[in-house]
């Protein structure tokens, strides 16, 4: 088993961080004591959010990521070893979509989505799983979804594979690496409070929406941000390969 650290600021690496489940994961570990490394493909909107976190880029800082080159995660690592030394943790949170009716999808489209979101999650877990190995201790998350889980169409079929594959490479990262002090945990939302779901929703379609759900309102992103704390933590270590469901009953197990 992985040997216990000491009592040292860790760093977490987020990516997808400008906005959306990203950006509010990325405040909660910073409010929590950790220095956060934002990345995005939107680079003015993660330096926005990194100064607002910390104006002398000390404990918040960004770094350029496209989740469709393997080879950014490694970049981004190395960069983040080079200041602090190591990392301790990983948000895999970036995707991509394009909501389409599964009979319109190109073959091309779907194979896209499906390498850019579980191929980046796969690089994410790979890369920073050796670090996280060789050092004994870390903690992977990965952003899965309830599509994933129920086969959900809204955001369209390739969407809902990648996500499904998530959910697979999150156990399959958690048993190879449980015995190095290494945990693999996914959160699955379903319907939150996000831009993502305003955008496939229209306002006056949205009351007969919520009826579907027992909780009868979308999630808080903020409540996925306190689950993901939760996760990076040193007292999570007894949890992984878990699929973590905050749907508001849409899906039950």
């Amino acid at each position: 088993m992985g040997v216990p650290l000491p009592d040292v600021t860790q760093t977490a690496v987020v990516t997808g961080a400008a906005r959306g489940f990203g950006a509010v994961a990325a405040r909660a570990l910073h409010a929590a004591g950790y220095r956060v490394v934002l990345t995005d493909i939107d680079g003015d909107a993660a330096q926005a959010l990194a100064l607002e976190l910390d104006l002398a880029g000390e404990t918040a800082v960004t770094a350029s990521l496209d989740i469709g080159k393997a080879q950014d995660y490694q970049i981004v690592l190395d960069k983040v070893v080079e200041r602090w030394g190591s990392c301790e943790v990983l948000v895999n949170n970036a995707a991509r979509t394009e909501a389409k009716p599964v009979l319109d999808i190109d073959p091309a489209d779907f194979n896209a989505i499906l390498a850019i979101n579980a191929g980046g999650c796969f690089a994410g877990c790979q890369i920073f799983g050796r670090h996280f190995k060789e050092r004994g201790y870390g903690r992977l998350i990965n952003m899965a979804s309830l599509a994933g889980q129920n086969g959900g169409t809204a955001t369209g079929a390739h969407y809902a594979a990648s996500k499904g594959a998530i959910l697979t490479l999150t156990k399959v990262f958690a048993r190879d690496l449980a015995a190095f002090g290494v945990t693999c945990n996914a959160i699955s939302p379903g319907p939150m409070d996000s831009p993502m779901v305003h955008a496939i929703v229209p306002p006056e379609k949205m009351d007969g929406f919520l009826a579907n759900l027992l909780t009868g309102a979308l999630g808080s992103l903020d409540f996925v941000a306190r689950m993901v704390v939760m996760l990076a933590g040193r007292d999570a270590a007894f949890v992984t390969g878990a699929c973590w469901d905050v749907n508001g009953g849409l899906y039950m197990r």
